[in-house]
């Protein structure tokens, strides 16, 4: 059983462990050996505690023999995206200025996985505080792609999207305010999936109301995507949004009937925005997938001029009001484009913030009109195919330059700045063996429904489960 343990879904793998055909010992033994064997390729874990892991599977173990109810995620080991916090455990978040930061208390999306019983083992690499699509840092390197060694994993959550695709975890905690759980899906052929607003609540001392960032899972399948969501949405007293999904809703049916759904896409967003031509092409063949299931498909979109501003300025504003002070005080350790975000968030007026809270309701009244003709909104989430590892971001996106190190997500921005929930689905792969990811939209709390037409597509083609090279290696002992 144990050559087979790394390739079982979350479902599957708990109800192993709940009817005992495999122990928790058994499968954290597995996860750590799959660490052994492909992290030194891929560098995606960055800190392990192989101890502590251990008496935790023996824990579980114990609680499994006592015929006790056991929790949903009972056994499962999982390391956590290294910008949230765990407690007793380092959370640098790819910074030197972190580098050795122990947390008192876990985030809440740990904290919820924990009680859910998973074996936590660890922290996945990420880019220097999340910021960038691409993950590497001073601290820690590169994370790479396992379909593709030498070329980028995405980010922030580029070490989550790594470790679900190597075959180390079924799922992952990440987090996604410019597409840090979308691009690192697509790059990693994976499934990544962005909430609508405090479904996953993120308590916050500096501000309860802020609704850009989102914390989600990464899984393999969208029914581990569910299984994850049913274990860590719900409300919180400390994020005071009304609170319409419960965990309840994540453990209905995915079953679904795509007879008459009607879907818009565009490969550009309707503003030109810039996408490899490969990735357009592709894609839209993809798009038969959804007409032969009897849905939809007409070029539309809602209207996304406003976006950038939306977007731009709410990030800017987060970042200086979550990041000034320890850029004021470290910035010599920090990098560039941390900085420049930071500052940009401190340059702004009191008029840019009231046209950014106007130019929002604007989107806002678009994307209801868009949702007034159409049920999901579908376009491509990366506007380049995984990228030489060693650069900082791409200098261009089809022959248009880069200005900054967003300019290459706006198609995971964009989507950010309605507060809709995204979920990426594989959607196959390039001529020289690439992943490429759909990015599906619904309209707000539409969560569930999302799912279930992305598992729809995921059924029809089975993409995600096309192992990378790296998942056939033979296990290695660890030293």
């Amino acid at each position: 059983m144990s050559g087979t343990i790394s390739e079982l879904s979350a479902v599957e793998l708990t109800a192993a462990i709940r009817n005992r055909t495999i122990s928790a010992r058994e499968a954290l033994v597995e996860h750590l050996d799959r660490i052994a064997a492909v992290n030194p390729v891929i560098n995606a874990v960055v800190t392990l505690d192989p101890e502590g892991a251990h008496a935790c599977a023996a824990a579980a173990d114990k609680l499994t023999a006592s015929g006790a109810e056991l929790p949903p995620l009972h056994g499962l080991p999982m390391t956590h995206k290294d910008t949230n916090n765990t407690a007793g455990m380092r959370t640098t978040q790819g910074s030197l200025v972190l580098r050795d930061f122990v947390p008192e208390a876990d985030d809440l999306i740990v904290a919820r996985l924990k009680a859910a019983g998973v074996v936590t083992t660890g922290k996945s690499n990420v880019p220097e505080f999340g910021a960038g699509s691409h993950t590497f840092n001073e601290l820690f390197g590169t994370t790479t792609n396992p379909y593709a060694p030498t070329m980028s994993a995405g980010g922030s959550s580029g070490g989550v999207a790594a470790v679900v695709a190597a075959r180390i975890q079924s799922i992952g905690d990440g987090s996604d305010m410019g597409g840090s759980l979308r691009i690192p899906a697509s790059f990693c052929n994976v499934v990544g999936f962005r909430p609508s607003t405090a479904v996953i609540p993120v308590p916050s001392d500096l501000n309860a109301y802020a609704w850009l960032g989102r914390t989600g899972p990464m899984a393999r399948s969208v029914e581990d995507i569910a299984l994850f969501m049913s274990v860590t949405a719900g409300k919180d007293p400390r994020v005071p949004y009304p609170q319409v999904l419960e965990p309840d809703v994540f453990r209905a049916s995915l079953e679904t009937d795509m007879r008459g759904v009607r879907i818009g896409w565009s490969h550009d967003f309707g503003i030109g925005v810039p996408v490899e031509p490969e990735i357009v092409e592709h894609l839209e063949r993809q798009l038969a997938v959804f007409e032969n299931l009897g849905a939809i498909v007409e070029e539309a979109t809602p209207d996304f001029r406003e976006a950038d501003q939306v977007f731009g300025n709410t990030r800017a504003l987060d970042f200086a009001a979550g990041l000034g002070t320890i850029v004021e005080r470290s910035g010599h350790l920090i990098k560039p484009e941390v900085r420049w975000n930071v500052g940009k968030g401190q340059a702004l007026t009191a008029q840019d913030v009231i046209d950014t809270t106007a130019a929002r309701t604007r989107l806002e009244f678009s994307v209801q009109e868009f949702f007034g003709r159409y049920d999901l909104f579908a376009s491509p989430c990366a506007q380049v195919l995984p990228f030489d590892a060693s650069l900082r971001y791409p200098a261009e996106v089809a022959g248009v330059p880069s200005t900054t190190y967003l300019d290459w997500m706006r198609s995971a921005c964009l989507l950010s700045a309605t507060g809709l929930p995204v979920v990426s689905v594989p959607a196959g792969f390039t001529s020289a063996g690439l992943p490429v990811g759909l990015q599906l939209a619904g309209n707000h709390f539409t969560d569930m429904q999302l799912l279930r037409w992305g598992r729809a597509f995921e059924q029809q083609t089975g993409y995600a489960a096309i192992a990378p090279v790296l998942a056939d290696t033979d296990l290695k002992t660890p030293a």
